[in-house]
C-alpha cells in the first residue's frame, strides 16, 4: 500500500522543486536504500513524460572505499559520474543511512581527496551549476534517534516539514529579501553573542523548496572584512563525522581570530584548511515553522525557526563576497527564549526578537502564519 505522504512528496519534488518537463532526463541518486520514495519519484517522472535514471549507493561501503582511496581512483570515479551528470537536466539526491558518523574513520587526507577530486567536479561544478537539483534526507531510525523522538512520531514530523506549502512560504519571503538587499549594518545578539557586520550590496536569496527539502531560509553573505565580535553557537554541528559542541568564534575585521569548542584543537585544524576557511561565506535566517530543535543534520538544523546560521568558508556563486574555500560549514545559533533569546537588527532597526519577526511586513514568516 502506498503512503499518500510519500506520493505527495514525490509529486512536489518532480513538479515544484525540479519543474520536470516531458523529454527531460533526471538522475535519482539514493544514498541508502529507501525504496518507497525512489519508486514514487520514478513513477512521477514517467507521469510528466520525463526519463528517470537511478543510482543506489551504500554509505557503509562508500566509507570502506574511501578509507584507502587513491587520487587516480577518485579521478576515475569522478570522470565516470561526471559524464552521466552532464547528460542530466535534473537531479534529486536522497540521503539516508543508519549512522551519522559512518565516515568518521576516513582519514582527513583521504576525505580531502574525495571532496576536491570527486565532490567538487561532479556536484559543486556540474550538478549545482548545470541541473535543476534538489537534495533531501529521508526518515530513518538513526534520524529519529538524533532528534530524541520515536520513529513513528519522527516520520509525522518529517512529512509535516517536507510537505509544507513552500509556495506560500516563498511569497512570505519576498519582503525579507527586499529588506535585506537594502540593508547595510547587521547586528546579532544573544547569549554569549554580540556580532556586527555589513551585507551592503550583496543579494538575498530565497530557499523555498526548490533545491533542498526541507527548506526555509533566506541567505546572503557578509562583506568579507566587516565581521567583528563574538558568536556562541548553541547547536551541535557535525563535520566529516565528528560532532562539535559549544563552538565559540571571535572575529576581527572578518577573520576568525579565536575558535573554541569541545575539541578546540580539531576545530582549529578545520579552520586552518585554507586561508578563506577563517572568513565567512554565508549569513542566513531560518524560518521553517515545524523545525524547532537541532538533530545534528545540517539540512534540518539550518532551517530551524528562530535561528540564524553564520557559515565559515566558501560563499555561494549566487551571493559572491569574494571568499572561496574548500569548506562551507553551516553553524547554527537559535535565538528563541528557551535557547537564551536574541535579536536581529538591520541598520539599528529591530527585525526579529526571540525568534519572532517584529515589522508588520515580515510577520507572514512567523510560525503561526506558515503552518
Amino acid at each position: 500500500m502506498n503512503d499518500p505522504r510519500i506520493e505527495k512528496l514525490a509529486f512536489n519534488l518532480i513538479n515544484y522543486s525540479c519543474e520536470l518537463k516531458q523529454g527531460e532526463k533526471i538522475l535519482i541518486e539514493n544514498i541508502g536504500n529507501e525504496v518507497p520514495l525512489s519508486r514514487a519519484l520514478i513513477r512521477e517522472a514517467y507521469k510528466v513524460g520525463a526519463i528517470p535514471y537511478l543510482t543506489i549507493k551504500n554509505p557503509e561501503l562508500e566509507r570502506v572505499l574511501l578509507e584507502q582511496c587513491k587520487e587516480e581512483q577518485v579521478k576515475d570515479m569522478a570522470r565516470y559520474e561526471l559524464a552521466r551528470m552532464k547528460d542530466m537536466d535534473a537531479y534529486i539526491g536522497i540521503r539516508s543511512g543508519d549512522n551519522v558518523s559512518e565516515k568518521a574513520s576516513v582519514p582527513s587526507d583521504k576525505m580531502k581527496i574525495y571532496m576536491s577530486l570527486f565532490s567538487k567536479p561532479v556536484h559543486s561544478e556540474q550538478r549545482v551549476e548545470h541541473t535543476r537539483w534538489c537534495v533531501m534526507r529521508y526518515p530513518t531510525h538513526s534520524m529519529a534517534q538524533l532528534s530524541n523522538t520515536p520513529t513513528e512520531y519522527f516520520e509525522d514530523f518529517y512529512f509535516n516539514v517536507c510537505n509544507l506549502d513552500y509556495k506560500k512560504m516563498s511569497k512570505a519571503m519576498d519582503p525579507l529579501v527586499k529588506l535585506m538587499e537594502s540593508t547595510d549594518k547587521v547586528r546579532i545578539t544573544g547569549k554569549g553573542t554580540d556580532l556586527t557586520f555589513s551585507i551592503k550590496g550583496l543579494p538575498a536569496i530565497k530557499c523555498d523548496g526548490k533545491m533542498n527539502i526541507p527548506d526555509g531560509e533566506v541567505f546572503t553573505a557578509p562583506v568579507k572584512d566587516s565581521v567583528n565580535g563574538v558568536i556562541s553557537y548553541n547547536c551541535p554541528a557535525v563535520y566529516q563525522g565528528v560532532t562539535f559542541e559549544n563552538i565559540c568564534l571571535e572575529f576581527k575585521d572578518g577573520k576568525i581570530i579565536k575558535a573554541t569548542s569541545n575539541d578546540t584543537e580539531r576545530i582549529n585544524e578545520i579552520f586552518d584548511t585554507d586561508e578563506a576557511a577563517r572568513y565567512v561565506g554565508e549569513f542566513a535566517i531560518g524560518v521553517n515553522p515545524f523545525i524547532e530543535t537541532p538533530m545534528k543534520d545540517t539540512l534540518f538544523d539550518e532551517k530551524i525557526r528562530g535561528s540564524i546560521h553564520f557559515t565559515p568558508g566558501s560563499c555561494y556563486d549566487e551571493c559572491p563576497n569574494g571568499n572561496k574555500s574548500s569548506i562551507h560549514w553551516d553553524l547554527v545559533f537559535i535565538q528563541r527564549p528557551e535557547y537564551g533569546g536574541g535579536e536581529i537588527w538591520f541598520d539599528d532597526k529591530l527585525i526579529r526578537k526571540d525568534g519572532l519577526f517584529v515589522p508588520e511586513e515580515l510577520q507572514g514568516l512567523n510560525p503561526d502564519n506558515l503552518k
